[in-house]
């Protein structure tokens, strides 16, 4: 999420009341998650083990729970509670403003786009020529639908990260403040639900095909020309290359790169990244010569038991 206006880390650090470290007026234009940082973002890590990972990033504010050398030409802000007061901020730059109308504001829907009865559309939206939103459909805020796209019947796009801290007291919720960018000729079928970034975006690449009742998870980017089958399910993060192919019930973890190319078969599960231009199978996944033997094997394991 980039701001309206570039702020000094002395704003920032003010906002919520921590102490700063760096030249006061090291400027900060937004705040991201650190699978998206940009030069300019501010990012939060409050673990050891991922100090690195932020300090070297590109992100050249950071929000850490502990006092450490500062990198050149970064700034960092030292808070006891860094995902809370990142929180803090993303609700302070991008509030949650309660919607009573069936349309936002700052929408720009092209005169050709056919809009069904009973589509909700929040603020800051755009949606270009001829795309098609059927009915019971949800667009959430900072979507953008490019020309032709289709948005099958009560899909959503746009909802909330699931992204969570556990507490002692339960869950807090990330405030999302991303968004979801839909490119040409992308079809969406019925019941979808496509989440917003949590400060970036998710993204559908051109010409992409989803089926029914699929879920792609925040921060996700999909290339061009990818096919999804019904009840696929990518978690946060997922990197999906030009022309994947992602069979039925296929489930993805988190910060998985699919190469191009690659086809993964029905009920797979992908645990880790896979090499493109290949064919997979099985849970964990494996290229599909090597599983169908794996099962061959074992169809033949009670007659070598009984014969023992």
């Amino acid at each position: 999420m980039k701001f309206g206006r570039t702020q000094t880390v002395k704003e920032i650090a003010e906002l919520i009341g921590c102490k700063f470290i760096g030249d006061e007026n090291h400027p900060v234009t937004g705040l991201n998650e650190i699978h998206k940082v940009e030069n300019g973002d501010l990012v939060f890590v409050d673990h050891p083990k991922y100090y690195s990972k932020a300090l070297d990033s590109a992100a050249t504010t950071i929000l850490i729970d502990k006092e450490v050398e500062c990198p050149e030409g970064k700034a960092l802000i030292v808070s006891e509670a860094p995902f809370d007061d990142y929180n803090k901020l993303a609700k302070h730059f991008s509030p949650f403003i309660p919607q009573s109308t069936n349309r936002g504001e700052n929408c720009h829907i092209d005169e050709s786009a056919i809009i069904y009865p009973n589509v909700f559309i929040g603020s800051d939206v755009t949606i270009g020529k001829n795309a098609i939103v059927h009915p019971g459909a949800v667009i959430g805020n900072n979507v953008v639908l490019e020309e032709n796209v289709i948005v099958g019947p009560n899909s959503v796009i746009g909802h909330y990260a699931f992204y969570y801290k556990k507490k002692s007291d339960g869950y807090n919720r990330m405030h999302s403040c991303g968004g979801v960018h839909l490119k040409k000729n992308v079809e969406i079928g019925a019941l979808c639900t496509i989440d917003a970034g949590v400060s970036g975006i998710t993204e559908i690449g051109e010409g992409t095909k989803i089926d029914n009742q699929v879920h792609i998870g925040h921060d996700t980017v999909v290339g061009k020309h990818c096919l999804m089958a019904a009840n696929v399910g990518l978690a946060g993060c997922v990197v999906l290359e030009d022309n994947v192919t992602l069979w039925g019930q296929v489930g993805c973890a988190s910060d998985v790169i699919i190469g191009e190319g690659a086809i993964v078969l029905a009920q797979s599960g992908i645990a880790k990244s896979l090499p493109g231009g290949k064919t997979y199978f099985g849970s964990p996944t494996g290229e599909v010569r090597t599983k169908f033997r794996e099962i061959a094997a074992l169809k033949k394991l009670p007659e070598i038991i009984e014969n023992l």
